[in-house]
Order: structure tokens, then C-alpha cells, then sequence
């Protein structure tokens, strides 16, 4: 598995000292605001599991994402396959960080790797990101990443209960427009 590094992040393999604050993550309502209800130890855990399986399976997934000058695990960013109970294909980047770590470019320093590394070595010809449409802040990243979006692909998400997360909007990128510094 390719580690990935940027110029404050190390994206990497997910190690059993990551638990505890990816579970204390699971656990904060804030975190979990644009994503349902919270998780337990063990489900926050069996997610670990089940990223590390899929990595292993298909050579990509969710990294964990730590700080390189301090060790610190603030979250994960990565790629996955689009769930076959969307209204679309194909694969989708994404990123969840601890609400320490918020406000500070980290989202996007780590997705735009991400996106390098989906283009340059896994050759995809386009990458999706997803969210509620009152996730302001991921979608500013989109943004920022060169994503557009087209209202028309908006869609309700049939895995969520009717409410705010039930509105999903869909951006996209297509290879060869990685941002560059």
C-alpha cells in the first residue's frame, strides 16, 4: 500500500493506536453532524477493519491521515467505491477529520493528493464527492480541489431517514485536472 505525503501529512496505513481518537471521533456529535448518528467503540472499530479489508482488496481506500511534526492521527482521507444504493458509478474521495484539526487547510492538503494519486497511479478518469447539501464546509473543499458540481445530479440519498441528510449534492473532477500548487 502507497504511503502518501504531503507537506504536513503522512496518509498511511491505519494502526492500532489510532482507535481510540478515530472512535472519540465516531463519538462527537459535531463530527458526526452531515453523517448520522454516532457510533459505538465497536463499530468505530469494525469500520477500521473493514477500510483495512477493502485497501487490501482493491490497492485503495481510506488512509489514515496523522501530522507529520507531531505523529498526531486527526482523521482519514481516501477513495471508495461508490455505494451500488446510489443513483450513480464510479469512485468517490472523501475525508473526515477530528474537530482539533478543522480550519486549517488540512482537508484539502490531504484530498488533493488523494486526487493525484487517483489520477496519476490508479488512472481513474473521474472522481465523485458526496455530501449533505448543508455541508458548507466539504463543499468548499470540493471547490477548491477544481470540483464542480451540476444541481441536476443532485439527489436524495435512500440510505438516509427523511431530515437534513436525506439531500445529497454530487461533485465531480475528471482526470488529468489534478490541482497543482
Amino acid at each position: 500500500m502507497a504511503e502518501l505525503r504531503t507537506d504536513r501529512l503522512t496518509l498511511r496505513r491505519w494502526q492500532d493506536s489510532d482507535l481510540e481518537p478515530w472512535a472519540a471521533m465516531n463519538a462527537d456529535p459535531e463530527v458526526r453532524e452531515h453523517l448520522g448518528d454516532l457510533l459505538t467503540r465497536e463499530q468505530s472499530d469494525a469500520s477500521v477493519a473493514q477500510f483495512q479489508a477493502e485497501f487490501d482488496r482493491r490497492g485503495y481506500g481510506w488512509w489514515a491521515v496523522e501530522v507529520r511534526a507531531t505523529g498526531e492521527f486527526i482523521g482519514f482521507a481516501g477513495l471508495d467505491q461508490v455505494d451500488d444504493d446510489m443513483p450513480f458509478t464510479g469512485v468517490e474521495i472523501g475525508w473526515r477529520l477530528a474537530r482539533s484539526a478543522w480550519g486549517q487547510g488540512y482537508a484539502t492538503e490531504a484530498a488533493r493528493t488523494v486526487l493525484a494519486h487517483g489520477f496519476d497511479t490508479l488512472e481513474l478518469p473521474e472522481i465523485l464527492a458526496v455530501t449533505t447539501a448543508t455541508n458548507l464546509r466539504s463543499q468548499a473543499v470540493m471547490r477548491r480541489l477544481g470540483m464542480t458540481r451540476d444541481p441536476a445530479d443532485d439527489f436524495d440519498d435512500p440510505t438516509a431517514p427523511e431530515g437534513p441528510l436525506r439531500p445529497n449534492v454530487l461533485y465531480r473532477i475528471a482526470g488529468h485536472t489534478t490541482p497543482r500548487r
